[in-house]
């Protein structure tokens, strides 16, 4: 089997990929390989409505079933990519369907994402340990979960505190361990970390911070963590939220630059021939980190990664440039936050968290560099011109909430 394009990988970037490059007038064959049974689906409903049952997963695909057939995409599902060859390109997989098979590709395109970190303390091997990756993965959590059912979340990230909102509107008891200092310590600022942790705590959910996992063990039906401080919470349900690991090891196997990620130039080329990689997995300079080689997982940065890609194969190539946006519900909390605040020196409070509706804007060397905006939807759009063209602006205007942020809109 052979095509023109294949992607490997049915999340966001690899719909947008193929969704693109059909856009672009790419006229080529072109496939889709994922490890998942499920044609390309959205993953931040995950751990926000689907777990909550707000939301079925017929509406979380991506295109309708027929958008493929009539753009003549091969979705390859149930197929897991083993081995890559580089020189001869082609990749060796194994499906359920049909078995082990090579497929031939001219150019390859890898937004496989990434897989779920795992424990290594002791006990990490044992069963009913939930992760929030995949339909599947939240489905056997849902399956697991009986009626006021005391949850353990382990790591205090947006997958974390999402997750234990839900299950405390589902009427659980939910205890949120994170071993840094502060929940959302690797993405926010401390004072954005405080307000989440009081907007939980007044919820119900016990958070627990500066101590990780020691070691798990099984207590009849239930679970019994020991943390690294000598406490012991007992809990019927685990949900680990630590992270990923990038799926990158067929590629790193032949020989491509990489490590945590597999490394892209600023159009997204891998340093294999005729290889690019986009996405949660994709290792690569960005300017709005301050050149600094990052790995951004986010929506955002899967699709303008895709547009990247297709620019290239189709021959209008441009440079990989964009303002990194992401966003987190948690009970009535929306979090937009526009820009990376990596570095930053000094933080501006705008409005008041007590109103539950402010901005904390991070400037370096007086530059706007970041928002991370709460029910503040208006600071968000307004600040990306801001941090687009690193704007400055005086600290008492952006403290201002009289003051629009867009008056300080480069001419």
């Amino acid at each position: 089997m052979q095509f023109d394009v294949v992607i490997v990988g049915g999340g966001h970037g690899g719909a947008a990929q193929a969704a693109q490059l059909r856009q672009r007038g790419f006229t080529g064959s072109l496939a889709i390989i994922t490890a998942e049974p499920e044609l390309p689906y959205e993953r931040p409903p995950l751990s926000k409505e689907y777990l909550a049952g707000e939301k079925s997963f017929d509406r979380m695909l991506l295109r309708p079933p027929a958008f493929w057939a009539e753009r003549n995409v091969e979705v390859m599902t149930g197929t897991r990519v083993t081995a890559v060859d580089a020189s001869a390109h082609t990749l060796a997989t194994i499906s359920g369907a049909t078995g082990a098979g090579d497929i031939g590709y001219g150019k390859l395109v890898w937004a496989a994402g990434g897989d779920p970190r795992k424990l290594s303390c002791p006990g990490h091997d044992l069963p009913g340990l939930h992760a929030i990756r995949t339909r599947a993965d939240v489905d056997a959590l849902k399956a697991d979960l009986r009626p006021e059912a005391r949850v353990l979340v382990v790591g205090g990230g947006y997958i974390g505190l999402e997750s234990a909102a839900v299950l405390r509107k589902l009427g659980h008891s939910v205890t949120v361990i994170e071993a840094m200092d502060r929940a959302l310590a690797r993405v926010a600022g401390p004072e954005l970390s405080a307000f989440y942790e009081a907007e939980h705590r007044a919820h119900g959910v016990e958070i627990v911070t500066g101590a990780g996992l020691a070691s798990l063990a099984a207590a009849g039906d239930a679970t019994l963590a020991t943390l690294t401080d000598g406490r012991q919470i007992e809990a019927d349900v685990v949900i680990v939220g630590i992270g990923i690991v990038p799926a990158v090891a067929p590629l790193l196997a032949v020989g491509a630059t990489g490590g945590n990620g597999v490394w892209v130039d600023d159009h997204c080329r891998t340093s294999l021939p005729d290889v690019f990689a986009i996405g949660d997995c994709a290792l690569h300079a960005n300017a709005f980190a301050g050149g600094a080689e990052i790995r951004l997982e986010s929506v955002q940065n899967a699709a303008d990664m895709a547009a990247t890609v297709a620019r290239a194969i189709t021959g209008d190539p441009a440079p990989y440039h964009a303002v990194p946006w992401f966003w987190s519900n948690q009970y009535d909390l929306r979090l937009q936050t526009m820009g990376l605040s990596i570095g930053h020196d000094q933080t501006v409070l705008r409005g008041d968290p007590a109103t539950r509706s402010f901005s904390l804007i991070y400037l370096k060397a007086g530059k706007v560099i970041a928002l991370d905006c709460v029910n503040a939807a208006r600071d968000y759009v307004q600040g990306k011109a801001l941090v687009e063209q690193g704007v400055t602006v005086p600290v008492e205007a952006l403290a201002d909430t009289a003051t629009l942020l867009k008056t300080w809109h480069p001419a």
